[in-house]
């Protein structure tokens, strides 16, 4: 399907008209552009700002959204970097085939996001993750570490004290896939949860635009999309498995690290946030007074401290 067809169909789903503008900050003059590479017979749509000779900064996006929830930090971020967010397949406005034609892992989905890299000539960036950002970037940072200059870490979890109790009732369906696992994991697929990954924990939830949890839930609510974030959410249970050997490649290369994390995720807890300090000594971390997608209400900020640390840490590289 065309990217044409395909925005035509999002619409008449329930997709805002406002997820194709960029949102620049005001007296901002970015222009962001919105693209389209084929990986095999994979479409996948992408951001783009900022000058392209510059550092590039790849931005993750979680679950349930796609590259939309950067709409307010990139016109930021590229005023002095060259910024690219991609929508995995199944996300947003990449394709979305069948689980019957795709195979919905989290080794499929970084096979393709470093592929994505590569097609678009990327060589070397900072990496940017955000809940399910964190299980791809990582497979993409110890299958290739010289291509990470920096890791910006945004509620995207990698030891096991990071999950918080709220995470135990998806562990049986990381283990086996029943209807009866199935069904626990459809809570997560509908309009109330999805709500609530926006605002439990937030300061002021007027300040949380419900463009962000109606354009994740239009997607959602596709036809055939909740096999493709079904087969995701069982999968889930592959990352906690690779968390020793994240570890590992942090402690073995010691990437400068950033970690802005909303300390009121109900999903991944802030003992999580902190446990980069043991790996990365030197980590930058703060704690937000916020939720799990800290950029709904705290954009600006973590706009702020990404330009402080990529100013510092990629000159002193």
């Amino acid at each position: 399907m065309t990217l044409a067809r395909r925005t035509a169909s999002l619409s008449a789903a329930g997709f805002v008209a406002s997820t194709l503008i960029a949102v620049p900050a005001a007296g901002d003059a970015v222009q962001v552009r919105y693209r389209t590479q084929a990986i095999d017979n994979i479409e996948i749509f992408y951001r783009e700002a900022g000058p392209p000779n510059a550092p590039t900064v790849l931005l993750l996006h979680g679950f349930p959204t796609s590259s939309h929830m950067f709409r307010d930090l990139i016109p930021r971020l590229a005023q002095r970097y060259h910024v690219v967010a991609p929508d995995y397949p199944g996300y947003g406005f990449s394709s979305a085939p069948s689980p019957t034609a795709f195979s919905y892992t989290f080794d499929h989905l970084a096979d393709i996001m470093e592929r994505f890299t590569q097609a678009i000539g990327l060589r070397r960036y900072a990496l940017y993750m955000q809940d399910f950002g964190g299980p791809v970037g990582f497979r993409m940072a110890v299958q290739h570490p010289e291509r990470i200059s920096a890791l910006i870490v945004q509620n995207a979890n990698a030891y096991e004290e990071g999950l918080s109790p709220a995470m135990d009732a998806a562990r049986p369906a990381w283990e086996q896939r029943t209807p009866e696992t199935e069904k626990t994991l459809r809570g997560f697929l509908t309009l109330d949860t999805t709500r609530f990954q926006y605002l439990h924990g937030v300061r002021d939830p007027s300040r949380i635009s419900p463009d962000a949890w109606l354009h994740a839930q239009a997607g959602l609510d596709r036809p055939g999309n909740d096999e493709i974030q079904l087969a995701l959410l069982h999968d889930y249970g592959s990352n906690p498995k690779q968390y020793p050997l994240w570890q590992a490649y942090l402690r073995e290369h010691r990437p400068p690290t950033l970690v802005v994390w909303g300390k009121n995720d109900p999903f991944f807890t802030v003992a999580g946030a902190r446990a980069y300090e043991r790996d990365v000594p030197d980590s930058e971390i703060h704690l937000l007074e916020t939720g799990h997608f800290a950029l709904e209400e705290d954009a600006p900020t973590i706009a702020g401290l990404i330009l402080d640390f990529l100013d510092r840490k990629l000159v002193a590289r």
